[in-house]
């Protein structure tokens, strides 16, 4: 397993322990999720690097055993919409990525097994794409 740790702004960390309890997932992502919080290098919101996934960005990723490329946009859930590939942050994907930065690998538990995915770019939204 990596050993790197995650970023996450002060706002991000304190979000994801109010709900990391109630989340709804696999018992293998949630306490993996939760020994990543842990030891995340928590940052003032202002200063968290522009690459790393967090609320409000776009990642591109691409799953590793196929090639296949994958386009989400992390919002709230009240902005979800798949259509415009918006994706509620609690979303398994969107907390597989959340504190990740471009380059890194993720290993995250989906319905059909662990799979693996790289994260090609990340970009911040625009207040008009929230």
């Amino acid at each position: 397993m990596e050993t790197k740790s995650i970023l996450l702004s002060k706002s991000d960390y304190k979000f994801l322990n109010e709900h990391l309890e109630k989340a709804i997932m696999s018992d293998y992502n949630k306490s993996r999720l939760k020994e990543e919080v842990k030891n995340a290098q928590i940052f003032e919101d202002d200063e968290l690097p522009t690459d790393v996934v967090s609320l409000y960005t776009e990642a591109k990723i691409e799953a590793t055993d196929n090639g296949q490329t994958f386009v989400f946009k992390l919002v709230l859930p009240k902005d979800a919409n798949i259509k415009q590939q918006k994706v509620s942050i609690f979303a398994p994907i969107s907390i597989a990525l959340w504190g990740y930065q471009t380059g890194d690998l993720i290993n995250w538990e989906m319905p059909d097994g662990i799979k693996e995915f790289k994260i090609i770019a990340v970009r911040k939204l625009a207040e008009n794409e929230h």
